[in-house]
């Protein structure tokens, strides 16, 4: 998998692209040439967004933006007719505010790492159609998001 990293600092850029490379082969959506963006935001900017798009006026600490309307149990295969010319298929944007995720990280007593690559994660399942809106759907994305950070010794307690 492509991440196309904007604005996200170098101490993040190598775990997120394994735990992203894990999640496509872990949730069954193996595919060598998917590509996502993933970028921080301010809480100016990630606010905007927020209101924009889902007419909440506040910041918020990730948003996702699939380019496919996958719907979970879906997979990337699935969306064959959508693989560009080059052989890529591109899933979506991914924008995490870095200030919001600090924040949080104290709240719940975890690390700032821990947070910002549960953030990622989490925007990455909403693009490869998980959800959170029912309680089923929630324990699902949850356990899944766990499992997977469990993997690479991200816990919820401190860690660096």
């Amino acid at each position: 998998m492509q991440v196309n990293f904007e604005n996200v600092g170098i101490r993040y850029r190598s775990i997120i692209n394994k735990i992203f490379d894990y999640t496509l082969e872990f949730t069954g959506n193996n595919f060598d040439n998917a590509i996502v963006t993933l970028s921080f935001a301010n809480e100016e900017k990630i606010r905007d967004l927020n209101n924009q798009y889902r007419k909440v006026d506040r910041a918020t600490d990730v948003l996702s933006f699939p380019m496919l309307d996958i719907v979970y149990p879906q997979k990337l295969k699935d969306f064959s007719s959508e693989v560009s010319p080059d052989g890529s298929l591109y899933l979506g944007d991914i924008v995490i505010c870095p200030k919001v995720a600090k924040r949080q990280a104290r709240e719940y007593k975890h690390s700032k790492k821990r947070e910002v690559t549960f953030l990622a994660l989490h925007g990455l399942l909403h693009i490869l159609g998980y959800d959170h809106i029912e309680k089923s759907d929630e324990a699902v994305m949850q356990n899944t998001a766990e499992e997977i950070l469990n993997k690479f010794n991200i816990r919820r307690k401190k860690n660096v």
